[in-house]
């Protein structure tokens, strides 16, 4: 299977090729519901993490939301 190098959160990672941010966010042990995710400065819904296929050189930003006061 290719490779594919993506930076997230300014760092770059190697994944297998065909990855979507839905399997990045399992990947990475994030849970969908407490995310937003950039990608190359364009917000990803997250009714559409499945379908959004991630490509070579991507550039994303994930932040976690966190609850509380």
């Amino acid at each position: 299977m290719a490779i594919m190098r993506i930076k997230i959160n300014g760092q770059w990672a190697e994944h297998d090729d065909g990855l979507t941010v839905a399997g990045l966010l399992t990947e990475l042990e994030l849970d969908v519901r407490r995310v937003a995710v950039e990608r190359n400065t364009v917000i990803v819904r997250r009714k559409t993490f499945d379908q959004t296929a991630l490509a070579d050189n991507d550039e994303l930003e994930i932040v976690t939301l966190v609850g509380g006061g």
